[in-house]
C-alpha cells in the first residue's frame, strides 16, 4: 500500500474511534421519566355479582366457570360460541385493527431511519463529461469514485431522534392494543344488543297473539249481546295495532346491527345475516370480575401505556431540539479516479482523495432555535397533562361501570318480580272478563302492563351484559393473546 493509502486507512480509523467515543458521551436534554399518577388504594364502587338462579339455570352447559375467566378473552366467559367466533374473526378481518397495524409497520420503519442517522453515508459516484473552456481544445472528462461523510453526535441529538423514534413505535404499538381492546367491546355490544331485539321481538309477537286473543273475546260479547257499546273492542283493537306497530321498529333495529357486525368484521353489511337472524338468547355470564386495584389499570390499559409513550417521544424531541444549539461536527472524505483519456481513467495517476472534518454552527439562528425547544417543552407539558386526563378517564369508566352493574342488579329484580305479578293480573282479569265480572279496561291495563314490563326485563338483561361489556373494556381487558410476534417493539 502507498504512503497516501496507509494515511487514508488511518485515517478513516482514527475518524471512527473518536466518532465512536463522542457517540458514548453525554446528551442534551432532558431525560424520560415515567410520569406519577395518584390513584385510589380500592373502587368506590361494589364488584358485579353472579345472575340470579333463574338466570343461571339458563346459561349453556360450556359456560367456564369464574376460576377460568382471563382478562385476555373476557367474551368467553359469556360462553356463547357464536360471540367468540365473531370477536375472533374481527380480530383477524376488521379494517381499524389492520389501520393500526400498518401504522406500527410505519414506525418501525421510520425508527429505521433514525437509527440510520447515526451512521456514516457512503455515496458512489461515476460520471463522463465532455466540453471546452474559451479556447482550449475540446476535453474528455471521466470520474468515479465515492464520498462518505459521517456527523458525529457529539450532543446526542441523533441519539435522542433515535429515543422518540423508539417511544412512537411504543405508540403505535399501544394504538393497536387500545383497538383491540374498543372492537372486542363493540362486536360483543353489538351482538347483545342484536340478541335483546330479537328477544323483545319474540315478547311484542306473544304479547300480540294474546292482545288478539282479548280483541276476538271482546268481539264475539258484542255479537252475543253481552254488551251494547262497541269502545271494548275498539279499545282492543287499538291495543292491537299499538303493539303491532313497535314489532317493525324491532326488525329494523335488529337488522342494522347485523348489519353493524357485518362491517366489523369486513364484510358486506348483509353478509352474516343468514347465521344471525334466527333469534338467540340474550348472553349471560357468572364470571367473578377480576377487578385488581386502580393502580392495575396504569400497565393494563394500552391508552395509558400510549400517553406514556408519548410522554416519551415528546422528552425525546426536546432533547433533539436542543443539540441544534451546539456545533455539528462532520468528518468527510471522498475517493476516486478522474481522467481526461479513458486509458488513463482508472490508472494510480488519476486517483484523487480526500479527508477532513467540517463544522457547522447556527450561531446567528439561537433565537429561533430556543423557540424550537420551547415549542417542544410546552408540547412534553401537553402529553402530560393528557396523560393524567386519561388516567382520570379511565378510572371513571371503570366506576361508571361498576354503580351501573350493581343497580342493573336491583333493578332486573324489581323487573322479574313486576313481570310475575302482571302475569297473574292478565290472567285473572281476562277470566273475570270472560264471565262478565269485570270491565275489559281491567284486561286492557294488565296486557299493556305485562308488555311494558317484560319487555323493559329484556332490556335490563340487555343492559347488565352491556355493564359487564364495558366494565371488561375499562379494565383494559380484550389485548393480551391477540398480539402478534411481529408486533413487538
Amino acid at each position: 500500500m502507498t504512503p497516501k493509502g496507509r494515511f487514508l486507512t488511518k485515517a478513516v480509523v482514527g475518524a471512527a474511534v473518536i466518532g465512536l467515543s463522542l457517540l458514548a458521551g453525554c446528551m442534551v436534554g432532558p431525560n424520560f421519566a415515567k410520569p406519577g399518577a395518584q390513584v385510589p388504594a380500592a373502587w368506590a364502587g361494589p364488584a358485579p355479582s353472579g345472575p340470579s338462579p333463574s338466570a343461571a339455570a339458563s346459561q349453556p352447559a360450556s359456560q367456564p366457570s369464574p376460576a377460568e375467566i382471563d382478562l385476555a378473552r373476557w367474551w368467553t366467559a359469556f360462553g356463547d360460541p357464536t360471540l367468540t367466533s365473531l370477536v375472533t374473526r374481527a380480530v383477524e378481518s376488521n379494517l381499524d385493527l389492520r389501520l393500526a397495524e400498518a401504522r406500527i409497520r410505519q414506525a418501525r420503519a421510520a425508527r429505521g431511519v433514525a437509527i440510520a442517522g447515526l451512521g456514516p453515508t457512503v455515496t458512489g459516484t461515476s460520471g463522463y463529461a465532455r466540453g471546452q473552456n474559451g479556447r482550449a481544445p475540446v476535453t474528455n472528462h471521466y470520474q468515479a469514485g465515492f464520498d462518505a461523510g459521517w456527523e458525529l453526535d457529539i450532543f446526542g441529538g441523533q441519539r435522542r431522534n433515535v429515543e422518540a423514534a423508539e417511544a412512537d413505535l411504543s405508540f403505535a404499538l399501544e394504538d393497536r392494543r387500545d383497538v383491540l381492546v374498543t372492537l372486542s367491546a363493540e362486536v360483543a355490544g353489538n351482538y347483545v344488543a342484536l340478541r335483546a331485539y330479537q328477544q323483545r321481538l319474540v315478547i311484542a309477537r306473544r304479547n300480540l297473539q294474546a292482545q288478539q286473543h282479548s280483541a276476538e273475546i271482546a268481539r264475539k260479547r258484542q255479537a252475543s249481546g253481552l254488551m251494547a257499546s262497541g269502545l271494548d273492542v275498539a279499545n282492543a283493537d287499538a291495543q292491537v295495532a299499538g303493539t303491532a306497530s313497535a314489532i317493525p321498529l324491532l326488525e329494523m333495529a335488529a337488522r342494522q346491527t347485523i348489519y353493524s357486525l357485518g362491517v366489523l368484521l369486513d364484510r358486506e353489511p348483509a353478509a352474516l345475516a343468514e347465521q344471525l337472524s334466527p333469534a338467540g338468547a340474550i348472553p349471560a355470564s357468572n364470571m367473578t370480575v377480576p377487578l385488581g386495584v386502580p393502580s392495575d389499570l396504569l400497565r393494563r390499559r394500552p391508552d395509558i401505556r400510549r400517553a406514556e409513550a408519548d410522554i416519551h417521544a415528546a422528552t425525546a424531541r426536546i432533547g433533539v431540539a436542543t443539540a441544534d444549539l451546539y456545533p455539528h461536527v462532520t468528518i468527510s472524505g471522498s475517493l476516486g479516479f478522474q481522467a481526461s483519456d479513458l486509458r488513463d481513467w482508472l490508472s494510480p495517476v488519476s486517483r484523487f482523495w480526500s479527508f477532513g472534518p467540517g463544522v457547522t454552527w447556527s450561531a446567528f439562528n439561537t433565537g429561533a432555535n430556543l423557540a424550537r425547544i420551547d415549542i417542544q417543552k410546552a408540547l412534553a407539558d401537553q402529553t402530560v397533562l393528557s396523560y393524567r386526563k386519561t388516567v382520570l378517564t379511565a378510572m371513571q369508566e371503570v366506576e361508571n361501570a361498576l354503580i351501573a352493574a350493581a343497580k342493573e342488579q336491583e333493578h332486573r329484580k324489581a323487573l322479574v318480580d313486576a313481570v310475575a305479578a302482571n302475569r297473574k293480573a292478565v290472567d285473572l282479569s281476562t277470566r273475570l272478563y270472560s264471565q262478565g265480572e269485570t270491565e275489559f279496561l281491567n284486561v286492557l291495563t294488565a296486557q299493556r302492563s305485562l308488555l311494558a314490563t317484560e319487555d323493559a326485563l329484556a332490556d335490563s338483561e340487555r343492559a347488565k351484559s352491556t355493564d359487564l361489556i364495558a366494565l371488561y373494556k375499562a379494565l383494559g381487558g380484550g389485548w393480551q393473546e391477540a398480539d402478534k410476534p411481529d408486533e413487538k417493539p
